[in-house]
């Protein structure tokens, strides 16, 4: 099997590509595709940080330093929850509302752009691959012994 011919191959690939065209785009805004992603999963009423983790998908020694980052940068702000110490919510400056809202438009724009060169019948292909393929990346177990 040729390591470039692998469905996995294409999978990183192509995401790479798309990771790296939003931290193009990020970039002129002044910040990244990941602290974009981090930005959209914050609401209004505040999110807490588990559920960011859980929803991003990102470790959470990662996230730590994503959100002190984001702090630096005057995006969000965290508070303690008064009745539970140990639970932290993360909250949007109007700075970061003006971030979210370009990363949003970002991600918008590029669905669009997928839309209007994909037909109906490609872009469902395509969402229905995809979820079989991470379904059975959940299901996989090697065969080799560790």
């Amino acid at each position: 099997m040729n390591q470039d011919n692998t469905i996995d191959y294409y999978l990183k690939t192509t995401w790479q590509t798309v990771v790296n065209k939003y931290n193009i785009i990020a970039s002129r805004h002044g910040f990244t595709q990941a602290t974009g992603y981090i930005l959209i999963n914050i609401h209004k009423e505040g999110t807490p940080v588990s559920q960011i983790a859980n929803s991003t998908g990102v470790k959470t020694t990662s996230l730590s330093r994503i959100l002190n980052n984001l702090e630096q940068l005057g995006f969000v702000y965290r508070e303690a929850s008064k009745t539970d110490k140990r639970s932290v919510k993360v909250y949007l400056t109007p700075l970061g509302v003006e971030k979210r809202r370009i990363a949003k438009d970002v991600v918008r724009g590029f669905n669009t752009f997928l839309e209007e060169h994909l037909t109906e019948s490609e872009r469902e292909q395509l969402r229905n691959m995809l979820i079989k393929v991470n379904e059975l990346a959940n299901a996989y177990e090697s065969m080799l012994e560790v």
